[in-house]
């Protein structure tokens, strides 16, 4: 049973990094491409108050994985802040990519 949840954890846990790490990744490349253009600024100034959301949630969810690694008690919290962590980062995400969605 314990192995289980450890395995459930640990799924869970490594979705909601590579859900932070997208976020923060496509904050990355978001700025990098306001901070080459003539007139970005706006854009880099909402890059910039987003960095916190993003730098908070791939926190908490590298602090999720690695309570993967402690017993069955921890691998039950480490899901609930892998979930909760997950869902903003992906929600961040979201609505930055709708803000900035440009094409077809």
């Amino acid at each position: 049973m314990g192995t289980i949840i450890n395995l459930i954890a640990l799924l869970i846990s490594l979705a909601s990094v590579l859900a932070a790490l997208g976020h923060t990744g496509y904050l990355a490349l978001l700025n990098s491409a306001a901070n080459k253009r003539a007139g970005g600024g706006p854009i880099a100034d909402y890059v910039r108050s987003r960095w916190p959301i993003a730098g908070g949630t791939t926190v908490a969810s590298l602090v999720a994985l690695l309570m993967t690694a402690g017993p069955m008690a921890m691998d039950v919290i480490a899901i609930l802040l892998a979930a909760g962590s997950g869902a903003v980062a992906t929600k961040a995400l979201q609505s930055t990519r709708a803000k900035y969605r440009s094409g077809g």
